[in-house]
C-alpha cells in the first residue's frame, strides 16, 4: 500500500469526490456522453463529413458530430462521423460505475520533468490489431510506489495529462485494459498530483465505437492500484460495452 507523500496539500474530502463521482455520472450518461456513442463511421479517402445530412431522417434524440484520425498505413488524413444517441439502450439501461472506497494514500506526488520540444511515443489502441499511434509526451513523470521507482508516459490531451495506466486489477476487478487518470499540475513546474481515486474506466469500456489508447509498458504498475473506478454496471444483464 502507497503513503502519501509528506508536504502534500490535504487530500480532497470525501464530499469533493462524492461530487466528482456525480459529474462522471452526468458526464456518461448526457446526450453525447460515453454511453451514447452508438456508431463510428469512418468515411472512403478524400470524402467529407456532412453530420446534418447524416442525421436526417434519425431520430431526435441522435447527435451527429465529426472527427479526424490519421490513417495507419498510408499517413493520410481521415474523417469520420460520430453517431450519438440519447435514448440508448446503455443510457436506458445505466446504473452506476463501482468504485473502490475513498483512500488518501492514494494520492501521490510525482516528479514533473518537461522534455524540450516533447516527444511521440507510441501507445498501441484498442482497435488497431496490434498497430500503434504516436501520441504527445511533453514530459516525464517519475515516483516511486511501494518500493519500486517509475517512470511514467502521460500524453498531451488538449493542454492536459492524461495517464493510461495497467495493473493487476485489470480483468479482475477494474476494466482490463487499464484505466485513464487525469495529472494534476501544481504551482511547482515540476511537481504533479496523481489522485488514483478519480482513476476512470476508459470510454472504450462503455462503447465499443471508441478506439482507446492502452497502457504502455513504462506505464504498468506491480501492485494492485485498489483506487478510483472499478468497473460499469447496467441492468437487465445489459452488456458493459455496446
Amino acid at each position: 500500500m502507497p503513503q502519501s507523500a509528506p508536504g502534500l496539500p490535504a487530500a480532497a474530502p470525501a464530499g469533493e469526490w462524492q461530487a466528482w463521482r456525480a459529474e462522471r455520472h452526468r458526464a456518461l450518461t448526457s446526450p453525447t456522453g460515453n454511453l451514447a456513442l452508438v456508431e463510428t463511421r469512418w468515411l472512403p479517402a478524400g470524402e467529407r463529413p456532412d453530420p446534418e445530412a447524416a442525421r436526417t431522417g434519425r431520430p431526435h434524440t441522435v447527435t451527429v458530430t465529426t472527427l479526424q484520425r490519421t490513417d495507419l498505413a498510408t499517413g493520410e488524413r481521415e474523417h469520420g462521423l460520430r453517431f450519438w444517441d440519447a435514448d440508448s439502450p446503455a443510457v436506458r439501461h445505466f446504473d452506476r460505475v463501482d468504485v473502490f472506497p475513498y483512500d488518501p494514500a492514494w494520492v501521490l506526488a510525482a516528479t514533473y520533468t518537461p522534455v524540450p520540444g516533447a516527444r511521440r511515443v507510441p501507445f498501441e489502441h484498442i482497435r488497431d490489431n496490434g498497430g500503434t499511434r504516436d501520441l504527445v509526451v511533453p514530459g516525464d513523470i517519475t515516483l516511486t510506489v511501494d518500493g519500486r521507482a517509475y517512470t511514467l508516459s502521460a500524453f498531451d490531451d488538449d493542454g492536459s495529462l492524461l495517464l493510461v495506466f495497467g495493473d493487476p486489477t485489470n480483468g479482475d476487478t477494474t476494466y482490463g485494459a487499464g484505466r485513464f487518470l487525469f495529472v494534476r499540475r501544481t504551482e511547482d513546474d515540476h511537481r504533479v498530483l496523481l489522485d488514483f481515486n478519480r482513476a476512470f474506466v476508459p470510454p472504450c469500456g462503455f462503447s465499443d465505437q471508441y478506439n482507446c489508447p492502452m497502457p504502455p509498458r513504462q506505464n504498468r504498475f506491480h501492485l494492485r492500484v485498489e483506487a478510483g473506478e472499478k468497473l460499469p454496471v447496467l441492468r437487465g444483464g445489459f452488456p458493459a460495452q455496446h
